[in-house]
């Protein structure tokens, strides 16, 4: 009984790392700073951001830390205009 506990657990334990990974991946490959390309009227000027710049900026939050980490886009994401865009599409912009 022993070894079919243990080969159970094993068996979920992998299940479980392969889900957290899995997870981490798609995490990861869904940071793209060019989503956020429909935004750029909006941070470049006053022009007020489109639905579909919400939409891409909502889908984007979990990767604004990473942007703001990047030296060619932290003058973009952390720019008045960006912040003013942001606020407007109810995204709160967390803290790095």
């Amino acid at each position: 009984m022993k070894k079919i506990n243990a080969a159970l657990f094993a068996v979920l334990s992998l299940v479980v790392t392969l889900s957290l990974l899995k997870e981490v991946y798609l995490a990861e490959a869904a940071c793209s700073a060019t989503e956020l390309s429909s935004c750029a009227p909006a941070f470049t000027s006053s022009s007020p951001p489109s639905a579909v710049c919400c939409s891409k900026l909502k889908a984007q939050k979990p990767c604004f830390c990473q942007y703001l980490k990047d030296p060619n886009l932290k003058q973009y994401v952390s720019s008045p205009n960006a912040k003013k865009v942001a606020s407007t599409c109810g995204v709160t912009l967390p803290k790095c």
